[in-house]
């Protein structure tokens, strides 16, 4: 089978793309980073997604962002809490990385072609999330564009592949299609604020899509959150 660099993050969408690459019939490689964020315990959880979904090989990588800081997840700035759907989804939260969708994908471009492979699947979403630039379909084609001009395979015609499969669906649906895949959301992590102990806080706004999601989709989240949320 093909093998597919897929971004694994450990939250819930990463978890769904790449059981959505399995199921299209690729061989996963599983790419995760350590890049500062104050919320590392999504590492372990990916690293549990990645073993729990059979992955063959699973690269952790690190990069530190919190040498640029400017993002709540990466410097001494506040986890913005208890939002609604109408704040969440005006502008761009301090939540988001300068450019770290484009830095981890150009990462898995090259490790793409070191494993010889044209397809890289990514789980951004742009429709239940917070605003961020650079999870936009027109973020996505043009970073499709711009891998095929920049690499070798590229450039030799082995044409290079981004996947965005989660891009036009809401949380909802996206739960719904992973929990028929088998995904097992109880190992994910999405808090952007969790406890010491790796409790979700229950209140940032990557937790209250989550739970906004499980609530669509009509099913309970496995996961525990902090007490009283």
């Amino acid at each position: 089978m093909a093998v597919a660099v897929v971004l694994l993050s450990g939250g819930l969408d990463s978890a769904t793309a790449l059981a959505l690459a399995r199921a299209e019939g690729f061989t996963p490689a599983a790419l995760t980073f350590r890049y500062g964020q104050r919320h590392a315990v999504e590492i372990d959880a990916a690293r549990r997604v990645a073993a729990a979904q059979r992955v063959a090989r699973h690269e952790i990588v690190d990069i530190d962002l919190r040498a640029f800081g400017g993002s709540a997840l990466t410097g001494d700035i506040a986890v913005p809490k208890d939002r609604g759907d109408d704040e969440i989804a005006d502008g761009i939260p301090v939540t988001y990385v300068p450019a770290r969708n484009t830095i981890m994908l150009s990462f898995a471009l090259a490790f793409a072609e070191v494993l010889g492979s044209t397809d890289i699947f990514v789980g951004v979403n742009a429709v239940d999330y917070s605003g961020y630039p650079d999870c936009r379909p027109e973020y996505v084609a043009a970073f499709e564009r711009m891998a095929n001009l920049a690499t070798k395979a590229g450039i030799e015609g082995r044409r290079l592949r981004l996947h965005a499969p989660l891009i036009a669906f809401t949380k909802g649906e996206i739960i719904r299609r992973g929990l028929a895949l088998g995904v097992d959301y109880a190992l994910t992590c999405s808090c952007y604020d969790p406890t010491p102990s790796g409790v979700a806080c229950g209140r940032c706004d990557a937790c209250r899509l989550r739970r906004k999601g499980f609530a669509e989709a009509g099913r309970k989240d496995p996961v525990a959150y902090a007490e009283g949320q």
